[in-house]
């Protein structure tokens, strides 16, 4: 190989959130990463808006806490739908702490938020940002290095000047049409879902008050969202009516005339962006080839209406990374990178279903079907034991995770301890990755103890909080944390554990039953690993 070329670890095509997520990780673990991203600068335009309490946990993990970040504000109310008389049709509680520790909802300027993740990223030494420059060629040959050919541009046209790198793996951030899916050459499974919705963000001058902040308008003559959109900034989203041009609704006048209905005008707003965008569902078949990958809008596409196409992209950057890490340090076998796509499809196809059967409800412009609807939803609003029930929460599909743990592949909770080094929520004073033991007498010996941590995984062993009222609780010994709210000991009740062995996702890999055999889980884990270390040694004997 000439060694003029640039060697890194991984090259992470395309620098929105999740290509930048995806760097920051990479890099605090170490890693060679060459970000190559054909736009000389941000888009200065809003985009995605809404996040969830999952995605709160990821910011947190990296730095970049949503309590403490100028782009962000947490939604503390109410979520309101309603018909075209504003009665209310169903009221979704997204008041107080989820069990991530986190607000139910955020909302958010991404204009704002990308140059904080940008600077997260460039924090790492070994992160190579590399701004106006397209990826235009890709060679994987077995055997050798993926080598990358790339051009600069102003982001619309090519100047010529082409470099070439090398590295061990590629990652497709690179949204919807993405130049690496079109290399790995996979198809993609469209539900041929398509509506046109006029999206329309809005900076208010003055004094506006929405109550609730944010609601569904399930109307006809004009289905229409509002939300806000992030600190001094709202959304408002108009569906395109059967009878309108794409290019009528799409001009700023159009824009003005349906937010005159808001009381929002020229004197008292600006429009910082108008757009028509077709909401799509579909997924990439396949996620991997080789050492190509895809990941975020390049890998899926989803309607809006649950606000989850961007959580599904950070929730990929955070399956990929540990995964890529262990593997690039020799710790996993290459074979566990297969486990990425299997696990994320299945998640994100759950929350393609859950927006389409929303929008199903929403995008109805047939006045005697939404009669119906409202009919139907007011029966449920007035007795809830009508109203089918929630959706289980989704899960990540085949992979790691044990098959038959009912706790596997669901998302972990997170609550305040205190541990001999201070108090907190538990990322923030042990980290992502953890087995967290029911108690203290729950033992497991070193060579696991050691195994484990050489694939970053903690072990703590919970300590139930006291209530005397009087004298303070001697701090807890190192390895142990004290469950301060109680919400580790419920949770190991709930699932009548001994044991619960969080990834570095935050996904549960699985449990060990009351009374169980707690070595049987972390052997099970480390074995799924491949890692030839520990797999290959007998763990059981812990003689020698």
């Amino acid at each position: 190989m000439n060694e003029q070329y640039e060697q890194y670890d991984v090259a992470v095509v395309g620098y929105g959130p999740v290509g930048q997520l995806l760097a920051t990780l990479l890099g605090r673990a170490g890693h060679r990463v060459a970000v190559l991203e054909r736009w000389p600068t941000f888009y200065p335009m809003p985009r995605a808006a809404h996040f969830d309490h999952e995605v709160a946990r990821i910011l947190q993990n990296i730095g970049l806490r949503p309590d403490q970040s100028t782009a962000i504000e947490p939604y503390d109310a109410l979520y309101a739908w309603r018909n075209a008389d504003r009665e209310d049709l169903l009221l979704v509680d997204w008041s107080g702490v989820k069990p991530t520790g986190w607000h139910t909802s955020y909302f958010f300027s991404q204009p704002l938020l990308e140059p904080q993740l940008d600077a997260l990223a460039r924090q790492q030494p070994t992160v190579s940002v590399q701004r106006g420059w397209e990826v235009v060629a890709v060679e994987d040959e077995p055997g050798e290095p993926v080598v990358l050919v790339v051009e600069a541009t102003d982001g619309v046209q090519r100047t010529g000047e082409q470099r070439t790198l090398t590295t061990r793996y590629v990652v497709g951030a690179d949204g919807a049409n993405s130049f690496v899916r079109s290399v790995i050459g996979t198809p993609l499974h469209d539900l041929g879902y398509f509506y046109d919705w006029l999206v329309v963000d809005v900076v208010l001058h003055g004094q506006h008050t929405f109550n609730p902040p944010a609601w569904q308008l399930c109307d006809p003559a004009r289905p229409t969202t509002l939300v806000p959109g992030g600190p001094g900034r709202r959304r408002w989203e108009f569906m395109r009516l059967p009878h309108e041009r794409i290019d009528d609704l799409n001009r700023i006048e159009r824009a003005w005339e349906l937010l005159d209905a808001w009381d929002v005008r020229h004197d008292n707003a600006t429009i910082e962006r108008h757009a028509v965008y077709t909401f799509q569902a579909r997924w990439a078949q396949t996620w991997r080839r080789g050492r190509l990958m895809i990941a975020g809008d390049a890998a899926h596409l989803m309607p809006p209406f649950a606000g989850q196409g961007m959580c599904a992209g950070l929730r990929d950057a955070m399956n990929l990374s540990w995964k890529l890490d262990l593997v690039l340090r020799g710790k996993a076998a290459e074979t566990v990178l297969d486990t990425y796509g299997s696990e994320r499809t299945t998640h994100v196809r759950a929350f393609i279903d859950f927006s389409m059967e929303l929008g199903r409800l929403i995008c109805i412009t047939d006045p005697n079907a939404a009669a119906e609807r409202d009919a139907r939803m007011l029966a449920e609003r007035d007795d809830p034991s009508l109203a089918p029930p929630p959706p289980p929460p989704p899960r990540l599909g085949p992979g790691l995770a044990h098959d038959d743990d009912p706790a596997a592949g669901l998302m972990s909770i997170q609550a305040p301890v205190t541990t001999a080094a201070g108090r907190g929520l538990f990322d923030d004073v042990i980290g992502g990755g953890a087995l967290i033991l029911a108690s203290p007498s729950v033992d497991l010996d070193e060579r696991r103890r050691r195994a484990l941590h050489d694939v970053g995984i903690a072990v703590v062993a919970i300590r139930p909080h006291t209530t005397t009222g009087t004298a303070a609780e001697s701090p807890p010994v190192e390895g142990t944390v004290i469950d301060d709210t109680g919400a580790y000991s419920d949770w190991l009740a709930e699932l009548a554990a001994d044991a619960v062995l969080v990834r570095p996702d935050f996904a549960v890999h699985g449990t060990a039953p009351r009374g169980g055999d707690v070595t049987a889980l972390v052997d099970g884990f480390l074995t799924a690993l491949g890692n030839p270390a520990t797999a290959a040694t007998p763990l059981a004997d812990t003689t020698a």
